[in-house]
């Protein structure tokens, strides 16, 4: 398989494995971060020379690790840190924004999700109670003006247009709308939007509740407390927890999460580093699911927090791990800010597992090669082998062993206790062509959403599928996007086809719940979690 290929067919994986809302730009920004603390310490740096002065004493005050900093002084930014580790990073003041905001689990802005459907910014979300709401924005209207700007029929950037409607809490936006083929003008005041860090939480049987964290966030564990509660009302007895695709976020945040799961003095984690003591992190007791099964499912793209939650989970027997390998980020950032709203996150710790296992993967090959290793796990048949033997991958001789005698290793990620490989069957270069030009997406909200309702699809989701008219009408439409209709590979990937078409309907019009309610009743690692937990 070459290079393209592969590189093509993640592409088609990511497009329908991961949340279709993330194919939208809206109030979600999900960030491969990892965040001890977020201690604010300004500095000032009036130019580009004095900001690399100030970030080499940073480094040398704060990292990791000792760094020979002499000959990193006359090297641009970007690559004088991408000497220490692929994690330290230096964000530009609006990167430094939107990472805040993701994290605290809110921004400033109006509250709704768009895509940008043929040169148009076709509204697909609008937040309960939010701004835009309360304003009288609605779903499938498009929007055709920002205050003065035409932004209709344009082609501008998707930045362009989305960057014109965010803005500070307390200014006004004016939105000129197409909605039922009339114009409408909303004055929109933009404010403070809180997004939960919680998905989804809904029960899959009598029993069995199934939960999706999109990140470790400020407010994930109210957001956790809450749903379970109301979960538990329901009757939860079981748990499946998924953090596949969940790139991390606070420690702190990941274990207040784990002290929901453990006993009282149970070590959850630890850090440390050259100039970070050593600090432990103990449950308390008195969390709302200290019993009862539980599985946590993780993939490739399963990192920092999420791999300390699993790895106190795994190394603790309190809980089955499913999936694949985690990413392997063990290493813990902190974030220093400059007065002109830029910041440097930089590796201050390590962490380390109850049992003392670092999980961080190797980055002695460069950045670069580091930021294809998911890639190469694709290419060396990981991700779809039909088993995968368990192995120190840093090539340690020595297991850790649990309480109840599982071998658990160190380096390269968690490795699952039940393997599932990624299903790549109708994955052929006919449906990577329409992936990578959103034909299905387009589809959905070009022709399909009008023609469904949400009582239909809410009753129907289990067995819900393309009628003969909706199959022709796509075919039309395929044609029209000019791409070539090869028939035995369509033939060949059409149940993903149609379940693509499904899952992003039911996130249309059910929002996040239908979607994952959709996407489950075919996700092979949540049938075998729900297995495990019988």
């Amino acid at each position: 398989m070459n290079k393209n290929t592969r590189l093509n067919l993640l592409i088609a994986l990511t497009y329908s494995v991961t949340l279709i809302g993330g194919m939208f730009l809206g109030y979600k920004f999900l960030k491969d971060q990892g965040f001890k603390v977020e201690r604010v310490a300004p500095l000032a740096a009036d130019n580009n020379a004095q900001k690399v002065e100030d970030i080499i004493h940073i480094i040398n005050k704060n990292y990791v690790d000792d760094v020979k900093t002499d000959s990193l002084k006359h090297l641009p930014i970007d690559s004088l840190l991408h000497q220490l580790d692929p994690h330290s990073i230096y964000l530009p003041a609006t990167k430094a924004s939107e990472f805040a905001e993701n994290l605290e689990g809110n921004f400033e802005g109006i509250g709704v999700e768009y895509y940008i459907l043929n040169d148009t910014l076709l509204v697909t979300n609008v937040l309960r109670e939010g701004p835009a709401f309360l304003a009288g924005l609605k779903q499938g209207d498009k929007i055709l003006k920002v205050d003065s700007t035409h932004i209709s029929g344009r082609s501008l950037p998707r930045s362009s247009m989305i960057g014109k409607i965010k803005g500070k809490k307390g200014t006004t936006v004016q939105l000129t709308v197409l909605h039922a083929g009339n114009q409408n003008v909303l004055n929109i005041k933009r404010g403070k939007v809180e997004v939960s860090s919680i998905d989804v939480a809904y029960m899959l049987n009598t029993e069995t509740a199934y939960v999706r964290i999109a990140k470790f966030g400020a407010n994930t564990d109210s957001d956790f407390v809450n749903a379970i509660k109301v979960l538990k009302a329901k009757g939860m007895k079981k748990l499946i927890l998924d953090l596949r695709d969940n790139g991390g976020g606070y420690v702190t945040a990941a274990t207040a999460l784990a002290n929901q799961f453990l006993a009282e003095n149970k070590l959850i984690v630890y850090t440390k580093g050259k100039h970070e003591p050593r600090t432990d992190y103990y449950a308390t007791g008195g969390g709302e699911f200290e019993q009862g099964k539980l599985a946590v499912l993780i993939n490739e793209n399963s990192a920092s927090a999420s791999e300390i939650f699993a790895g106190a989970i795994q190394d603790l027997d309190r809980g089955i791990i499913i999936g694949r390998r985690s990413f392997g980020k063990g290493l813990v950032q902190e974030q220093f800010a400059f007065d002109d709203g830029s910041a440097l996150n930089l590796t201050i710790a390590r962490y380390y597992t109850p049992l003392g296992r670092s999980i961080q993967k190797s980055y002695k090959n460069g950045y670069a090669a580091y930021q294809h290793e998911i890639e190469d796990r694709l290419t060396v048949g990981e991700l779809t082998a039909s088993q995968i033997k368990k192995k120190d991958s840093v090539k340690k001789p020595a297991a850790f062993v649990t309480q109840s005698g599982k071998k658990v290793y160190a380096g390269g990620g968690i490795q699952p206790d039940v393997y599932v490989k990624l299903d790549t069957a109708g994955y052929n270069k006919f449906y990577i062509a329409l992936a990578e030009k959103k034909v299905l997406v387009d589809f959905v909200f070009d022709v399909l959403a009008d023609r469904y309702t949400p009582s239909y699809l809410a009753q129907n989701i289990n067995n819900f599928t393309l009628n003969d008219t909706d199959y022709k009408d796509l075919l039309k439409y395929i044609q029209a996007k000019k791409i070539v209709i090869d028939y035995k590979q369509l033939i060949a990937a059409r149940p993903i086809i149609y379940n693509d078409i499904k899952v992003m309907l039911c996130k249309y019009h059910l929002g996040d719940a239908g979607y994952y309610k959709a996407h489950n009743l075919t996700d092979n690692v949540v049938k075998e979690a729900l297995a495990k937990l019988q």
